[in-house]
């Protein structure tokens, strides 16, 4: 068995080290080739309405390719990076979409729904007995952990 330094996976770059700047770094580039096709859909004069769909049918499903996977343990550098590929394609198009934190949000309160009414998933426990409603009532009780990668997973980000 060989040792790579990383490799491509259902789309996802996976690195020897667990960083996901290669993932990002290859998401940009397929992004920034659709741009260059939306600024000519605008050259061309076509309507807001399908500029919006081209977007969000060929540049925001890139970016939000296993978003929930992969985005929580991004850097700020990362974050940065993909919300510039949302402001240019504002730019062009010439209204407001929804940045890449919103889009992450949502994919994970769907995930996580999904989940929870699931009762055959296999993270379905994950969501019923760990996490119990503080006295509060409005909060769960999350975890324990000593690193930050759990923290920044899906599962806390979801809650």
């Amino acid at each position: 068995m060989e040792i790579v330094k990383s490799t491509k996976f259902l789309g996802v770059h996976l690195a020897d080290n667990l960083t996901w700047s290669l993932n990002t770094s290859s998401f940009t580039k397929k992004a920034q080739q659709r741009l260059y096709f939306l600024r000519r859909l605008r050259k061309a004069n076509l309507p807001l309405p399908i500029l919006t769909m081209f977007y969000r049918g060929t540049i925001e499903s890139i970016l939000s390719s296993c978003i929930t996977a992969w985005f929580g343990n991004c850097t700020v550098s990362d974050h940065k990076t993909l919300q510039r590929i949302v402001r240019t394609a504002e730019k062009i198009i010439g209204v407001s979409l929804s940045s890449i934190m919103d889009t992450y949000t949502a994919r994970c309160i769907r995930k996580a729904n999904s989940i929870v009414y699931d009762h055959t998933h296999p993270s379905h426990t994950l969501f019923t007995h760990p996490f119990t409603l503080l006295p509060s009532g409005k909060r769960f009780r999350s975890i324990q952990a000593v690193t930050s990668r759990l923290c920044n997973s899906f599962f806390p980000q979801a809650i």
